[in-house]
């Protein structure tokens, strides 16, 4: 429920205003942007829906920024085109904003100002917002909302950003690095708002440098290098058709891993990573367990702690750009 308590959901009961499940919020096509000599993005598409949670992820200097930016109305693309919720995000700005919420991942607030009033002042700027109270006691702002914000804690600083972002019940929510700084608790109650955003209809654009977090919030996941978008899909999809899963057990040192591949298909690897500690790569099905556990009894070797290792997002995120997320 688009709600932070219980009487406060939107007026229709469920979504949000305007927008029907799947519904394109952000659509972008043949994206470039050039600061001088350098192009930070390339010809990008990237199509955003209604009632999801799309994730675009790139290491730095990627693009991502830029792209995200330009759908918020605060770059001017030099080609190509770029509409959010059916408008241009630059010429129509001003009926655009009321309509969206942006979080970013610092500013955006009077150093001086106290928390609560800066949430109310931002309440009073729309329509129809969420109740201030309720949305204070959700995300834990109780305890600091005479601070000043220049006060607060990162972890609360990021907080009040988010609050900021909703309050206004947006139809589309940008958010920049959402739980960075957040306990674990603050965390997951970031993304139990996010998925209750998501219930209601509302599309959501995320980047981070968690992947973990877009591995559990996202619908879909847009990988972006060099300007350009080089994978797309579902974390799911994109985890299949990556490399493949690893085998991992314990023996004894110095096992003769010759004589192991050779029970084992064409193109699996076998290297000893520690001392007893063993990693077989290549395809993982439960005939190739089965193989493992078979020559182990063969050779006389106690396998412990036998494990299968999914192939993360970050797997596949290293693997395409051969690069690190870094905050």
């Amino acid at each position: 429920m688009y709600s932070v308590s219980s009487g406060d959901s939107l007026p229709d009961g469920g979504s949000a205003p305007g927008l029907t499940g799947g519904e394109p919020v952000v659509e972008v096509r043949g994206l470039v942007k050039r600061y001088g000599a350098k192009t930070a993005v390339d010809g990008l598409d990237l199509v955003v829906r209604a009632g999801t949670v799309t994730a675009v992820l790139g290491p730095n200097g990627a693009g991502k920024t830029t792209t995200v930016e330009t759908c918020e109305g605060y770059r001017r693309p030099d080609a190509g085109t770029v509409r959010v919720l059916g408008l241009d995000p630059v010429a129509d700005a001003a009926r655009l904003r009321p309509r969206i919420g942006v979080m970013l991942q610092s500013g955006g607030v009077y150093s001086g100002a106290r928390a609560e009033e800066m949430l109310r002042h931002m309440a009073r700027l729309h329509a129809r917002p969420l109740d201030v109270d309720a949305l204070i006691e959700r995300l834990g702002l109780g305890s600091c909302g005479r601070t000043a914000y220049r006060r607060l804690s990162g972890g609360q600083q990021q907080r009040l950003a988010l609050a900021l972002a909703v309050v206004g019940r947006p139809e589309l929510l940008f958010l920049d690095e959402p739980t960075a700084g957040l306990d674990p608790q603050a965390r997951r109650s970031t993304w139990d708002l996010v998925r209750e955003l998501r219930a209601d209809g509302v599309g959501v654009v995320l980047t981070t440098h968690f992947m973990d977090e877009a591995e559990e919030l996202a619908d879909d996941v847009v990988i972006i290098d060099a300007g350009r978008v080089i994978a797309q899909g579902s974390p799911e999809a994109l985890c299949r058709g990556g490399a493949e899963n690893t085998l991992r057990f314990t023996g004894r040192p110095g096992l003769d891993l010759g004589s192991l591949l050779k029970a084992l298909p064409d193109g699996t690897e076998a290297v000893e990573l520690t001392h007893g500690m063993y990693r077989i790569a290549g395809t993982v099905d439960p005939q190739l367990l089965a193989t493992v556990a078979s020559w182990c009894a063969q050779h006389g070797v106690m396998a412990d702690g036998i494990a299968v290792e999914r192939h993360t997002l970050e797997d596949v995120f290293l693997e395409l750009t051969g690069k690190e997320l870094r905050a």
